[in-house]
């Protein structure tokens, strides 16, 4: 049972008063009268102990301080007519008599019997003592449920967590994911589970259990999910610190199938020699299970960093029943699947809303054999690119007409040549870096410097600037359109990208 103010008047007898506060409030934690300045929370109850003229000096001054000293419940030996006359002016909750053995009542005629000093300060160490161990009970509670969690986690996992939470604070919990979807639930109906997704995401609900309670999975700058709680106890801080506790458990758990570095690493060294195509591609893929005879490349990403793509990526994937051929790339990832998977995967992603503002993109390739998987991926990435310029959820190379019709048209020669216009843009290592990107940004916003500078993030000036050094280093004119067309087309045979902050 909860220490509230109906167990406090059965441990130190009295009788209770109520007014503003119900007899079925727990109590947080006991002050003397002259020391409380400030309602801690409106959930609970804080007693008052001390002398009843200095509870009458504060009520009668008025003010903040009366207010304040109104929402709390004073506790006291005294009674008397005067005394309940003054808490019923004011509405104050009170505990009267306490410590009197029962059935004694006020003598001598006074209106209000006082207590001394002694008497007050025992009054106030036994009630101390009282919500002390009531407060050491609940923490081992807590403590004993954490362990039981954590020990459930290791057998069943996020589900079985969930359940053995949902009946320790008998309601019931949601688990959802940092954009707002369903991960696991216990105890929860449709509707329920329509109002934990609704309170996550700040919108108004209607409470239909007390004790309704948010917790955050995770940190803001690497949030994992949000576990939403509704008990039908009254317990509600041994409630919160134990879904306190299963949130961090649940951040843990929900992290086990994030990769390593040692994973990504070899992800990436794999992802390259399927790039580089020819006898080995079809010989690894044959080895990592794959028996289709084409693939078709993908490109998955947002431009804002609050979604994580490659969780999508893993979930959608195991939802579709195809082999992970993917690998992470700064604010996207990149893969292969199966042609017929590309219509599902693409529900999928036209489908998904994620937690607040921003939106997931995808582009598709063409299928290719898998000895020359690498065209296919450029075409993913131009696919990709326009469906993030265009604000369209899906977009495949086929619905690129120009670009499709003039490329594929062009035989390797020509699209060498047509490439090594812009070789001077290279960097030292040899890979188109920052002028190449400003180019891109500077065509696809069709010459717009006010544009291309806001997108860049850099001031109008080193726009310009970037422009006059690409036309020096590679002879091309921005002024001319037959040298924009030129350039547009050899970025989208090179498959130069946006930056790594996903512009």
């Amino acid at each position: 049972m909860p220490l509230d103010l109906r167990a406090i008047v059965r441990a130190v007898g009295g009788v209770c008063l109520s007014y503003r506060i119900p007899e079925h409030t727990p109590v947080d934690g006991v002050t003397p009268l002259h020391e409380y300045v400030v309602v801690g929370s409106t959930d609970f109850a804080t007693l008052l102990t001390g002398p009843v003229d200095g509870l009458r000096d504060r009520l009668e001054a008025g003010g903040e301080a009366a207010e304040v000293t109104a929402r709390a419940v004073f506790i006291t030996g005294a009674d008397g007519p005067e005394l309940r006359e003054l808490l019923a002016e004011h509405r104050m909750t009170a505990i009267l008599g306490a410590g009197r053995p029962p059935g004694r009542e006020p003598t001598d005629g006074l209106t209000t019997v006082r207590t001394s000093v002694d008497s007050q300060a025992a009054l106030h160490a036994r009630v101390t003592a009282l919500v002390a161990a009531d407060q050491a009970a609940a923490d081992r509670l807590v403590t004993t449920g954490t362990k039981v969690l954590t020990q459930v986690a290791r057998r069943g996992g996020a589900t079985a967590v969930i359940a053995e939470l949902a009946h320790r604070i008998d309601g019931w919990a949601v688990l959802l994911d940092a954009h707002g979807q369903v991960i696991t639930t216990a105890g929860a109906g449709r509707l329920h589970v329509d109002d934990a997704v609704a309170v996550a995401l700040g919108r108004p609900v209607r409470v239909r259990h007390p004790g309704l309670q948010v917790h955050q999975v995770g940190s803001d700058r690497d949030l994992t999910g949000y576990l939403v709680i509704s008990s039908r106890s009254s317990v509600t801080s041994r409630n919160r610190d134990l879904a306190s506790q299963a949130a961090a458990l649940f951040d843990l758990v929900l992290r086990t199938h994030d990769p390593s570095s040692t994973e990504r690493l070899g992800r990436e060294a794999l992802m390259g020699i399927l790039l580089l195509g020819g006898a080995p591609a079809a010989e690894l893929l044959r080895r990592w299970g794959v028996r289709e005879a084409e693939l078709t490349a993908f490109r998955i990403g947002a431009r804002t960093r609050t979604i994580d793509v490659e969780q999508l990526v893993i979930r959608w994937l195991e939802e579709l029943g195809a082999e992970h051929i993917y690998v992470r790339e700064t604010g996207s990832v990149s893969g292969f699947i199966p042609d017929d998977l590309t219509a599902p995967l693409a529900a999928l992603v036209s489908g998904f809303t994620p937690l607040g503002s921003g939106s997931v993109h995808l582009g598709f390739g063409l299928p290719a054999p898998l000895e020359l998987l690498g065209r296919s991926a450029i075409q993913a990435r131009q696919a990709f690119e326009a469906a993030l310029e265009d604000e369209e959820r899906v977009r495949r190379y086929t619905e690129l007409p120009t670009v499709k019709l003039v490329l594929d048209s062009m035989t390797p020669d020509a699209t060498t040549q047509l490439t090594a216009a812009l070789d001077a843009l290279r960097d030292a290592a040899g890979e188109h870096g920052e002028l190449a990107e400003t180019l891109l940004v500077f065509l696809s916003t069709h010459a717009g410097h006010r544009a291309s500078a806001a997108r860049l993030g850099i001031h109008r000036q080193t726009l310009a600037s970037r422009i006059r050094r690409i036309e020096e280093l590679t002879g091309l004119s921005m002024d001319r359109p037959d040298d924009r067309a030129a350039a547009w087309l050899a970025l989208r045979a090179l498959g130069v990208s946006f930056g790594a902050d996903g512009r």
